[in-house]
């Protein structure tokens, strides 16, 4: 056998970390009593983290301003024109036709089917037996 370690590295997933020196002669003085446990009061940290939260210029009007022309177009925009196209039923085929052949000219230059072709295209498609 081959003494080639095969094994694959941890790579990229979580590993567990070992306390650091200073965490372990802290938790161990405080659990004989030399150190008393330090306080956490979330609520009131939570609420100093508020006063963070909103940035000087912000708290005044100049963030707004200063906001509006940082984001303000430096070049004149167009409105889009409003085009009207009302497209009147008439119920006639060709309508639809002529305006398939001004979207595609090809559309018109195709060949008509008929029965015949159809019927040689079924059998054509048959399987040999």
């Amino acid at each position: 056998m081959s003494d080639i370690n095969t094994a694959l590295p941890n790579v990229g997933l979580p590993t567990v970390e070992s306390p650091t020196y200073d965490a372990q002669q802290m938790t161990e003085a405080i659990a004989v009593g030399d150190e008393k446990a330090p306080k956490v009061d979330v609520s009131s940290d939570y609420e100093a983290s508020k006063e963070f939260s909103v940035s000087e210029i912000d708290r005044t009007g100049a963030g707004a301003e200063a906001a509006a022309a940082v984001t303000t177009p430096q070049f004149a925009l167009s409105a889009p024109e409003e085009v009207e196209f009302t497209a009147p039923p008439t119920g006639e085929p060709s309508d639809f036709m002529d305006m398939a052949k001004s979207v595609s000219p090809i559309a018109g230059d195709a060949t008509p089917i008929n029965d015949d072709l159809l019927q040689k295209a079924l059998e054509l498609g048959q399987p040999s037996q």
